[in-house]
């Protein structure tokens, strides 16, 4: 089976999704935010802190080149779009989903926005966030669905129905 990689705004349902997903399709799960996070001892939060967004980018760029995905489903942070190879190989190794949600859904959803670690310019809102994001994942997503409203298991549902 080709890898499943899950891309999308943060409180999208990637993370969540893709465990059921993976259970569904009897494959391995992976977040690329974990990955991250074991590969350097340090929180996204701490990582933003230290590195700033920009150097935070560079990193999750490198550790997503770097890192074997085989059989799996992928969810990746919210910010991995911004990273051109790490993009390109996960278009090479996987169909890459985006997961849409609009950004009212999100902004309900998002209320602990600074406790997540988000890659995100001083003084940007989530709607920002969301209209400089969405071009990009549209730009690297084989297809896109649209999970307003939908529970996780009716999203994983509609996955496997569009993968067969």
């Amino acid at each position: 089976m080709k890898n499943i990689t899950l891309i999308g705004m943060p409180g999208a349902g990637k993370s969540t999704i893709g465990v059921i997903l993976a259970k569904s399709l009897l494959c391995s799960f992976t977040d690329t935010d974990l990955i991250i996070q074991n590969c350097t001892g340090r929180s996204l939060c701490q990582l933003l802190e230290e590195k700033g967004r920009e150097g935070f980018l560079q990193l999750e760029n490198d550790i997503i080149c770097r890192s074997r995905f085989n059989n799996c489903v992928i969810a990746t942070g919210g910010s991995a779009v911004y990273g051109e190879e790490a993009m390109a190989k996960l278009k090479t190794e996987s169909t890459v989903i985006f997961l849409y949600v609009n950004v009212s859904e999100l902004e309900k959803r998002l209320s602990n926005i600074k406790t997540r670690g988000v890659a995100m310019k001083k003084g940007t809102t989530i709607k920002d966030l969301y209209n400089e994001r969405l071009p990009l994942y549209r730009k690297y997503a084989d297809f896109t669905l649209d999970c307003t409203g939908l529970t996780a298991e009716e999203c994983v549902d509609r996955i496997v129905e569009k993968l067969k």
